[in-house]
């Protein structure tokens, strides 16, 4: 610095910072030797503080107003400078001014996936980001911990650390809380307050303070997405011969609005239906052969199954074939009430045509002498 700089330097007795930057977050005020005149104005703005630096360890540090840095004014620094009462004279101190205005729109986001197992999905890779909003809390600590000697220092020297604390404590919260992947989406304010409340003690180590931070979008892999946009389609047609009857419906509409497509529309209106026909069978279970359209034969008829009441004690149901070696043994007689569904109230087995058959090989009872 030359001579008429060091002279300006002397006669400047306002010491004051404007911000025109946006995002600095530090300035140290620069004199010439850091000699300050005993008496010179200090002026701290709204959304400052002036911080005194003296042979490198923090001395006074002064909230938004005007001061005449004098003794009285300057307690720690009067302390270490050991002046006396009534000496006056240029005194060394560096000077940083720190904005504590609320810094907003600070971004932050995964760089990387996180790797997480969903109870639904099973592992997945989820990505996610937001924005957050900090201050200055403490201005001793913050220039103390994180300024250090620079003499400017921007929002961009410290996002960084920022957005690595944040993504740490969101993916060890998602990972401890197990929440579903599909449920997310309606917990992004908790999940911000959370996070928010995690990172307090880091952001006050630095004398941050971190006032709102915001989750806005929770992404899973491209392919994946896809994968679960096909699963969201299938949900909502729903009934697939309900889907392709309305399909048809469609093109019938379509062909009455063009007359000379017509035969080429109910054609393809045929073979829907024939589609839709054979995937219907398909979900219903029915083995119905695709050659030729032949359906297998149906289901063998069913046998009655009665319930049986012998010495008025009933069991069943039984088929015919479990009730032959019963009426053979003698443990059913003709007399032995049965019933089966459709019949209106019970009656004797002898009576029932089904059951009629069972007695016919049966001898019966000796007569009496």
């Amino acid at each position: 610095m030359g001579f008429i700089d060091k002279l300006k330097g002397e006669l400047i007795d306002i010491i004051q910072w404007l911000d025109t930057t946006g995002d600095t977050m530090v300035f140290r005020f620069e004199r010439y030797g850091n000699e300050i005149k005993y008496g010179a104005k200090l002026v701290v703005r709204e959304s400052q503080n002036a911080v005194f630096i003296n042979e490198g360890k923090l001395a006074d540090v002064f909230v938004p107003g005007t001061y005449t840095l004098e003794t009285k004014n300057m307690p720690i620094l009067s302390t270490l400078q050991g002046w006396k009462y009534g000496f006056e004279s240029p005194f060394k101190a560096e000077v940083y001014f720190v904005n504590t205005k609320t810094y907003t729109d600070q971004k932050w986001g995964t760089m990387n996936p996180i790797m997480l197992r969903d109870p639904e999905f099973g592992p997945v890779r989820l990505r996610t980001f937001g924005t957050y909003t900090m201050r200055v809390k403490d201005p001793g600590t913050f220039v103390k911990q994180i300024v250090g000697t620079n003499q400017d220092f921007s929002t961009q020297g410290i996002t960084n650390q920022l957005r690595n604390i944040i993504v740490a404590r969101f993916s060890d919260m998602v990972g401890e809380k197990k929440i579903p992947i599909l449920d997310l989406a309606s917990n992004y304010d908790e999940l911000g307050q959370f996070i928010g409340e995690k990172i307090r003690p880091d952001s006050e180590l630095y004398g941050l303070e971190i006032s709102q931070l915001l989750v806005e979008n929770i992404s899973l892999p491209p392919e994946v997405e896809a994968a679960m946009d096909k699963r969201s389609s299938m949900g909502i047609v729903g009934n697939l011969q309900q889907y392709f009857q309305f399909q048809a419906a469609n093109s019938l509409e379509e062909a009455a609005k063009n007359p000379s497509g017509s035969a080429a529309a109910g054609v393809g209106m045929g073979m829907g239906f024939g589609m839709a026909n054979q995937m219907a069978q398909a979900m219903a279970g029915n083995p119905a052969s695709s050659a030729g359209g032949v359906g297998a034969p149906p289901p063998l008829p069913q046998q009655a199954q009665f319930f049986v009441a012998p010495g008025n004690q009933q069991s069943g149901p039984f088929g015919l074939e479990q009730l032959k070696p019963m009426v053979v043994s003698g443990q059913i007689t003709r007399e032995t009430l049965a019933w089966r569904s459709g019949m209106a109230q019970w009656g004797p087995a002898g009576e029932i045509p089904e059951l009629a058959s069972l007695f016919a090989a049966v001898p019966p009872p000796l007569p009496q002498k």
